[in-house]
């Protein structure tokens, strides 16, 4: 009976990476689409401006309304809208990345949670906890802020860089609690089912 218990385990683990998958996914949808972290305070007005100083636009009715108003790209960070745009992935357990503006929901994917493809065309399993996909990386977000003179200090670089290693490990201790506690109570689950079949066959 403990050799059937054993091969229960293996279900078990499998139930707890699609669990643990589908928890990492869900933390995306309550954050502000494509956005980098330090630059959520930016789109938090009502009113917000393209960051090349060209013009303002609605945060209600024209952020991310798939739509370029800004040619720089600033009111669709979730879109492909804008040519000059850039999407940023979370990546929770794995390295963030951001891609352009034309890989959103392209039918490919190119984030390992599959945050790229949210418009339901594809289904994009989130592969983060298991490595994700490394070699479709486009730079960290500090290379990506000089380019476009969001950070034009070493001071404020150093910061960017300081709280994107804040933010990855605070991820990458989320994936790990949530891998220990579903692992626990998955096994606690299949040893306790074997127990009670066990008991039920003795009982006949």
């Amino acid at each position: 009976m403990e050799s059937y218990c054993i091969l229960c385990l293996p279900s078990a683990v499998a139930s707890f990476l699609l669990i643990a998958s589908s928890s990492l996914s869900f933390s995306h949808s309550s954050s502000l689409l494509g956005v980098h972290p330090l630059d959520e305070k930016y789109y938090s007005s009502q009113f917000i401006k393209c960051k090349d100083g060209s013009k303002s636009f609605s945060r209600d009715h024209r952020l991310n309304d798939n739509f370029c108003d800004c040619s720089d790209g600033t009111d669709e960070p979730g879109t492909s809208a804008c040519p000059a745009g850039k999407f940023y992935c979370r990546n929770l357990g794995s390295k963030p990345q951001f891609i352009v503006s034309s890989h959103v929901n392209d039918r490919f994917c190119d984030c390992c949670d599959g945050s790229d493809e949210y418009d339901g065309t594809i289904h994009c399993p989130n592969t983060c906890v298991m490595g994700g996909n490394a070699e479709n990386m486009y730079g960290n977000y500090n290379s990506k802020a000089s380019d476009q003179g969001i950070f034009p200090g070493k001071e404020a670089k150093d910061e960017a860089k300081s709280e994107e290693s804040v933010y990855n490990l605070n991820g990458l201790k989320l994936a790990i609690i949530l891998q220990v506690v579903l692992v626990v109570f998955l096994v606690f689950l299949w040893s306790f089912r074997c127990h009670t079949r066990y008991r039920r066959r003795r009982s006949r």
